[in-house]
């Protein structure tokens, strides 16, 4: 595993997003997109937080306004950068790492490294992806443009208009191959271990994550392990907003500041 030193490529300007800006909160809520996605997929959590925690959201390279920088070409190259990033990002805070799908293997790996370099996150939730020792290799990344759209389409996880729309594609199906080549090919140390508590997450009828294969995270920490189940899919999360944050908010100690929609 990689250890975390300074890089300029890693500065926090380029790493994270921060929709509700809180300069004196005490926990930072870092959060993980899947594959494909974006900090702005969190942008609406920031308003279900209380004073004390900030939302700080991933900015992965390939999309939006980094949508002119390679794309990340491995674990190790993502999770390493962006535990330099969070390193050298309001160190006096506490973290709780949230990650969703290909996110849960980031957080997770990110949290390695954060423990390495004597930062250790408070608590890591992963969502929607199976534990270390369950996950598989896929070969989605090696489908034709028709076929990456249509797995997207699969997971409900974008707007269908946006994958009609030739143009959108173009900009959008290049991060959205390069995040899956990373996943699928990347292979989790059954070894590891974090030494916080983690959480795990999944939806009641996700096929991407079954529930007992969500719950091999168990065995990626030497701390406290606990599952949640929610109705869903593999985006269970969109509509769940609420409890998913409120059981993040209970590791911080606090509940959700108020309701997302009025």
């Amino acid at each position: 595993m990689t250890s975390v030193t300074s890089n300029a490529s890693s500065a926090p300007s380029l790493w994270l997003r921060r929709p509700v800006p809180r300069a004196a909160a005490s926990i930072s809520l870092v959060c993980f997109p899947h594959a494909g996605g974006s900090a702005a997929f969190y942008t609406a959590w920031a308003r279900l937080l209380p004073p004390h925690v900030e939302l700080v959201a991933v900015q992965y390279p390939g999309r939006q306004d980094r949508l002119t920088e390679p794309a990340a070409q491995s674990m190790d190259e993502l999770a390493v950068a962006v535990a330099e990033a969070l390193h050298a990002d309001c160190p006096h805070r506490e973290r709780v790492l949230f990650g969703h799908s290909m996110g849960a293997s980031v957080a997770w790996e990110t949290a390695l490294r954060l423990e390495a370099s004597g930062a250790p996150p408070r608590h890591v939730f992963v969502s929607g992806r199976p534990g270390p020792r369950r996950q598989r290799p896929g070969t989605v990344h090696l489908r034709d443009d028709d076929g990456l759209a249509a797995e997207l389409r699969r997971l409900d996880g974008t707007h269908a208009e946006l994958l009609d729309d030739p143009e959108v594609r173009a900009v959008l199906l290049p991060s959205v191959r390069a995040d899956y080549r990373l996943i699928e090919t990347y292979r989790a140390d059954p070894a590891a271990r974090l030494r916080c508590p983690l959480t795990a997450l999944t939806g009641d009828r996700d096929e991407e994550a079954p529930v007992t294969d969500v719950a091999a995270w168990s065995t990626a920490t030497e701390s406290v392990f606990s599952s949640l189940v929610l109705p869903g899919g593999h985006f269970y999360l969109v509509p769940q907003a609420e409890r998913v944050v409120a059981a993040v908010l209970d590791t911080c100690g606090a509940p959700t500041l108020h309701p997302m929609f009025p």
